[in-house]
């Protein structure tokens, strides 16, 4: 059975670092988000190093703490969540995953109980 990697046409960026900030894995999405700062090349770089202040040392918190950070954004015309959650392997923390999604402005919301 041949594997695929779901993650590497989905409509959203997709960012997956280490314990360290390295960042090991990025899908097409990503890849052309960060096109202007090196694209693909840029797996193996340090996260950290890529963030100014404040957000650098939001980020370093974050992987002292291993919360789950959400957020909305918007650039260029187009509303974003940013989706930051720590991922484990084998109950140890070993970095954090990023989701960055296109979203309408007017999104509706349901309360489901």
């Amino acid at each position: 059975m041949k594997h695929y990697y779901w993650a590497h046409e989905f409509p959203g960026a997709v960012t997956i670092s280490d314990v360290h900030g390295t960042l090991l894995e990025m899908n097409e999405k990503a890849a052309e988000s960060f096109a202007g700062d090196g694209g693909m090349d840029l797996i193996g770089s340090n996260i950290f190093d890529c963030h100014p202040e404040p957000a650098r040392s939001q980020l370093k918190e974050l992987y002292k703490t291993h919360k789950i950070n959400a957020y909305t954004i918007e650039k260029h015309g187009k509303k974003k969540l940013i989706y930051q959650a720590p991922w484990f392997n084998q109950g140890q923390f070993a970095g954090y995953v990023e989701l960055s999604l296109e979203i309408p402005f007017d999104m509706p919301h349901f309360i489901r109980d």
